[in-house]
């Protein structure tokens, strides 16, 4: 479970960037295809920000879709996993998007 440690790493980052006292909302993009589970990052935020200025804060985790490029025929698919054929047999495919893991915003107030 290597959320737990990912999770302290967001919420130390939140909290050393961050000045102000009331931190209502830290949004996340977590990519379908970046091998983190978003519910352990829920379940381990309660744990980890317990005690801290993001105690009562909400986290709002969006997962952006897979997306690659078929480097042989060139067209762009759907990815539910980093094994995938395209429609053409390649697995020779170029991961565009869903790996995303990043703090996009913190709503204070």
């Amino acid at each position: 479970m290597h959320e737990l440690g990912i999770t302290q790493s967001i919420v130390d980052a939140v909290l050393d960037a961050v000045e102000e006292p009331t931190i209502k909302c830290v949004h996340l993009e977590v990519g379908r295809l970046s091998g983190v589970v978003p519910d352990a990052i829920r379940f381990c935020f309660e744990l980890v920000a317990d005690g801290t200025r993001l105690a009562s804060a909400r986290l709002d985790i969006t997962e952006p879709a897979g997306r690659g490029e078929c480097r042989s025929c060139g067209l762009e698919i759907d990815m539910e996993d980093l094994i995938t054929r395209c429609a053409c047999g390649s697995v020779d495919i170029a991961v565009l998007a869903g790996q995303e893991l990043r703090i996009k915003t913190v709503e204070v107030g």
